[in-house]
């Protein structure tokens, strides 16, 4: 079966692609057959997952995988949130929205700089699916001082995972699929799908 992935973020296409392959899915980014993002104007996670799913879906008239996520930060009072990809204005620039994160935590030692990333998937059968697939996978650790690492993208290079002792941009691929938001959500979203293409399927 073939999906739209509503997302033109290539680190996604590839942590999605390396977890649901081996339910014989092929993944299409939105932006090879043309189809700009939507609007992201929820004001949660799951509400702009349902978005961007059936913006993708209706564009393409193919079954939409969507995700949101975030980096949600205590001393911050949740931010970035729903903002961690435009954190400093311009969508995407990973850059600058750690460089803004680093310096509004400056001030605070590690017991302050908790932080966990959220991840919510939503699968679409079509736009006005009544009932999408949704899977949600949490990553609590805190913020690094300084980036560490290679891997990843994003927040990544500053998030730290304390039960493993590493951050996220040094982890291997297999470890972050398994310790990670998008990984659990992932795992969530596949142990659903056998079913859910069994319904679709038959259609």
């Amino acid at each position: 079966m073939k999906l739209i992935l509503a997302s033109g973020n290539l680190g996604k296409l590839a942590e999605l692609e390396h977890g649901l392959g081996v339910f014989g899915l092929e993944l299409i980014g939105q932006a090879t057959l043309g189809i700009e993002g939507a609007q992201e104007t929820a004001p949660t996670f799951i509400e702009n997952a349902l978005l961007k799913a059936r913006h993708a879906s209706a564009a393409s008239g193919l079954p939409a995988l969507a995700d949101d996520s975030g980096l949600i930060v205590d001393a911050l009072d949740g931010r970035p949130g729903l903002h961690s990809a435009r954190y400093a204005g311009r969508h995407g620039d990973h850059g600058a929205n750690t460089e803004k994160l680093l310096g509004e935590l400056d001030a605070l030692d590690e017991t302050a700089r908790g932080a966990h990333f959220y991840a919510v998937l939503v699968l679409l059968a079509s736009p006005d699916d009544p009932a999408p697939l949704v899977a949600e996978g949490l990553w609590h650790g805190r913020i690094l001082r300084a980036a560490r690492g290679s891997g990843g993208f994003g927040y990544d290079p500053v998030f730290f995972d304390p039960a493993l002792g590493l951050g996220a941009a040094e982890l291997d691929p297999a470890t972050k699929h398994r310790v990670s938001h998008r990984g659990k959500a992932l795992t969530a979203l596949g142990a659903a799908l056998p079913a859910w293409l069994a319904r679709h399927s038959r259609r």
